[in-house]
């Protein structure tokens, strides 16, 4: 019984001097230990603790050494989770900056790292977030971009209403000022990105463009069949019409018909009578041309006819 206190007696005494060591840490060995215990005064003056049973001390010390070590770990884990609260609050912090910016109008859907740059690296949120694991400030950047980037087509749906609302369509000659004046004017658009805008603007603006140039393809479609009918007229013209017949002859004799009348400007019938003209001459040629060839050929047979009878 007595042996039996005195080991627990020495038990709970080496437990206490090592709990006091403060140069006794998770990684000592029990060698290191043993030679740290010899320097320790209390352990140096107690006779019945140096002679405590060398496997019962051994014992001691590793259970020691465990939970050391399981301070250790828990210390790490908090450190470690510190750690992530603070990187996790950088990256908060700097997407409340991404979500200023973006209020200011300085950041939108078409906004590029390079551009905003400047602005960015500026600002103390930026700086902290440098060196961290995990998303980068480049990183964070981009999928706010991309995120206002994939709020387009709904947006797009609420400009179309609000310019649907106002009577408002964009033509060629729309700026995009006025464009932003009319989507500024409801309280709907207080959400929409800024390069959202842009691009709906940009959409509309090359609709505008589509629309006139079929315009034009429409006219000019008319038009050439508007030259068709007035060539055609004077193609038609009873009495024919002479190479030597002048404008205003021509222009009086007329001057009442429908394909006249749907070429309203006087430059343009100028322009299709001396086309016109023009190849009257030229085919007026080519007969005269054939007709010469033809009497050669028919003098020079009678010819060759005369000379054989003879």
């Amino acid at each position: 019984e007595q042996a039996k206190q005195l080991r627990k007696r020495n038990w709970e005494a080496l437990k206490n001097i090592l709990d006091n060591m403060a140069n006794v840490t998770y990684s000592t060995t029990w060698s290191e230990a043993q030679q740290y215990l010899m320097d320790n005064p209390t352990f140096a003056e107690d006779e019945e603790l140096q002679n405590m049973d060398k496997e019962d001390a051994l014992i001691c010390f590793e259970e020691h050494i465990r939970a050391l070590e399981k301070e250790e770990e828990e210390e790490k884990q908090k450190t470690l989770l510190r750690e992530r609260r603070r990187q996790r609050k950088n990256r908060e912090s700097f997407q409340v900056f991404l979500d200023e910016l973006h209020e200011h109008g300085q950041l939108h859907s078409m906004s590029s790292w390079m551009e905003l740059y400047p602005t960015v690296s500026s600002d103390i949120r930026f700086a902290n977030m440098l060196g961290q694991p995990g998303s980068t400030a480049l990183d964070l950047f981009k999928f706010y971009v991309e995120g206002l980037k994939a709020r387009y087509h709904d947006e797009k749906k609420i400009i179309k209403d609000i310019l649907r609302d106002k009577g408002f369509v964009v033509e060629l000659r729309t700026t995009f000022e006025d464009f932003v004046m009319v989507i500024s004017s409801t309280k709907r658009a207080t959400t929409l990105d800024a390069g959202n805008i842009k691009l709906a603007f940009n959409s509309l603006l090359e609709k505008a463009e589509a629309r006139e140039r079929e315009r034009e393809k429409e006219e000019a479609r008319k038009m050439k069949r508007k030259e068709s009918a007035f060539k055609s007229m004077l193609k038609q013209a009873a009495p024919p019409i002479e190479v030597e017949s002048s404008w205003e002859e021509v222009r009086e004799r007329f001057i009442k018909e429908p394909a006249f009348e749907d070429i309203t400007l006087e430059s343009e019938r100028k322009r299709i009578f001396k086309d016109f003209m023009h190849t009257l001459e030229h085919e007026c040629q080519h007969h005269h041309s054939k007709n010469k060839k033809h009497s050669k050929k028919s003098k020079k047979h009678h010819r060759k006819r005369s000379r054989s009878r003879s």
